[in-house]
């Protein structure tokens, strides 16, 4: 029994789009949907010109670097896979910042591995260059670097790794456009019985037992794949939607009420990524700061270097650290901007003096309002 209703598009202020290669990449013919993407280009422009974020994961460097190549069809061995990726990624790249420069858009290119979503300090950092993207209103176009990448590190599919952005960056809606239009409880193929599932409350070990298996040969990931990314959208507190992308306007078919299955979570991503600060990572040093910045903390504001008056602990940048009130009693956790050493330089002193002290354009704040869980005290 359903009891919670399916959100509408117009919900969400900070969407992400995954879209795969076997819908970017005409297979027989080695080259860009042209008039796909265009209709596509035109519903994130819609949604852009909203004054929403929008941010594009992209699979199909490899597919149409091997186009370029002249490849042979067929499985290709990691280093030929690699560098079709280095060609590909070029054209990719091209392929997005003219489907979106038609719009008066910029686009920006950013390459990821996973560990750039494990390891704090490159997590803070790949955060950091995609709000600065959206901050100017570009829309970030983001894939899996499949050029430095190994079997051992990749993400093998782009639905997870867009569930890892989606996470990263807080958004609110991850949608996943597909070959097909949703999740069912049986392969739809061939099965005429076969009942789409609108909406999704958990995922489940029923749930997961429908996924079927991988898709097309261009697309590494397949339902399968697609409820993993569902599991961590959803406990990263963002809704996602499957969808299909095999029509001509998919986002505005999403907003018009086309079939779809709708990935429900039970949080927000800024409370979702709070309870994994406060719970999950270990402090590795301690920040004491005066009343002042207490109560500002207490009334929302970031934590700024003038109201740190020591600085204790060998952590670096993105690590957890413990924030105190100058009577020792325990404030609050966050994410540190600074490394111990750069902290300790610029404590008590305004964010202007950053510069100076450090030789380096720094941020503003020691420690982010979204990176920092207050306790009850």
């Amino acid at each position: 029994m359903m009891s919670r209703k399916a959100p509408a598009l117009a919900d969400f202020r900070r969407i992400v789009v995954k879209v795969g290669s076997s819908l970017l990449v005409d297979a027989s013919a080695g080259r860009v949907n042209e008039g796909w993407l265009a209709a596509l280009a035109d519903d994130i422009a819609a949604l852009h010109g909203e004054k929403r974020d929008i941010l594009v994961v992209s699979s199909g460097a490899i597919a149409l670097g091997r186009a370029v190549l002249r490849l042979p069809p067929g499985p290709l061995k990691l280093e030929d896979s690699q560098a079709a990726a280095a060609v590909g990624q070029i054209a990719l790249a091209r392929t997005w910042a003219e489907a979106l420069g038609r719009h008066g858009i910029t686009a920006g290119q950013i390459l990821v591995t996973l560990g750039d979503t494990e390891e704090r300090r490159r997590y803070l950092n790949a955060r950091s260059t995609i709000d600065k993207l959206l901050e100017w209103r570009s829309v970030p176009v983001i894939n899996e670097n499949d050029t430095v990448a190994t079997n051992e590190i990749r993400f093998g599919d782009n639905d997870r790794l867009a569930a890892r952005v989606a996470t990263m960056v807080s958004a609110d809606l991850l949608v996943l456009l597909s070959d097909i239009d949703g999740l069912y409880d049986a392969p739809p193929d061939g099965n005429a019985g076969a009942k789409l599932i609108p909406l999704v409350e958990r995922v489940t070990p029923e749930i997961e037992a429908m996924a079927g298996t991988s898709g097309s040969e261009l697309s590494r990931g397949g339902m399968v794949t697609k409820i993993e990314a569902a599991k961590i959208a959803t406990t990263g507190g963002i809704h996602m939607v499957i969808a299909s992308g095999r029509i001509e306007h998919p986002l505005r078919a999403i907003a018009d009420g086309a079939t779809c299955t709708w990935f429900l979570t039970p949080a927000n991503p800024v409370t979702a990524r709070k309870k994994w600060i406060a719970g999950s990572l270990e402090p590795k040093g301690t920040l004491v700061i005066d009343a002042g910045a207490v109560a500002a903390l207490r009334r929302g504001t970031s934590l700024l270097p003038v109201g740190v008056i020591k600085v204790e602990g060998a952590f670096t940048r993105g690590d957890a650290v413990i924030v105190r009130g100058p009577d020792g009693a325990e404030i609050g956790r966050g994410l540190v901007a600074y490394d111990a050493e750069d902290a300790e330089k610029i404590r008590g002193k305004s964010s202007a003096d950053v510069l100076l002290i450090l030789g380096i354009e720094g941020r503003a704040e020691m420690v982010h309002r979204d990176d920092l869980v207050l306790g009850h005290a």
